[in-house]
């Protein structure tokens, strides 16, 4: 190997370490995501009235989110997270007038305690990956569509989470990220509009910004 090379080389090896002990001093981090939840619309079971089909609207979604990392190398990093998502407004449709199944609309938030592994953490850009559980809990208005009251009741139950994304470092200590997170947990409590299911997916798809200290 010639003197120039040997020094390329070098230098390189001193970028990568010196970038990964400076991610050693920055483990913790904070940030907020912005996005929709997305659910797949869902059959009633014997249902003999026009659309019986619960229709699940897309409800703005935040996501508050802490992490620490626990395992930092420049190939990969190991970090505990906890993804807190609320979403605020999810509009419900089904049934019709003399036919009122659903309520009006649903509130929901997922606390999911999670393992996430970053692919190059020490560089500008990294990809991940993550999986947890905890539950989620579902809050229903009091009203159906089409009027009445809703007999149904809030309900927490477990659920899973998988997800992955991409982190992209904007300036110093901040990176925007990019995610997609899948909630597989148990039904909303839905007596009049009853699936045969008892568990859905609840798919976030957002954007936001994050802080490593």
């Amino acid at each position: 190997m010639s003197a120039k090379r040997f020094w390329i080389v070098v230098l390189l090896v001193t970028t990568i370490f010196a970038a990964s002990a400076l991610a050693q001093d920055e483990r913790n981090e904070i940030g907020g995501v912005i996005g929709r939840t997305f659910i797949s619309d869902q059959g009633i079971q014997n249902a003999s009235y026009f659309d019986p089909i619960i229709h699940f609207g897309k409800g703005l979604s935040f996501e508050g989110e802490y992490a620490r990392r626990f395992i930092v190398t420049p190939i990969y990093s190991v970090s505990a997270e906890l993804p807190f998502v609320y979403n605020r407004d999810i509009d419900l449709n089904a049934g019709e007038y003399g036919h009122a199944v659903v309520p009006t609309d649903l509130q929901s938030y997922f606390v999911t305690p999670s393992a996430r592994v970053n692919v190059f953490p020490t560089t500008a850009v990294s990809p991940w990956v993550s999986l947890g559980a905890g539950f989620g809990h579902f809050s229903e208005s009091s009203t159906l569509v089409y009027g009445g009251t809703n007999p149904g009741k809030s309900k927490s139950d477990f659920a899973l989470q998988a997800g992955l994304g991409l982190d992209v470092k904007v300036w110093k200590k901040l990176s925007m990220r990019g995610e997609v997170r899948d909630f597989w947990s148990g039904e909303p409590d839905l007596p009049l509009a009853q699936t045969g299911k008892s568990r859905m997916h609840n798919f976030f798809v957002g954007g936001g910004a994050f802080w490593r200290f």
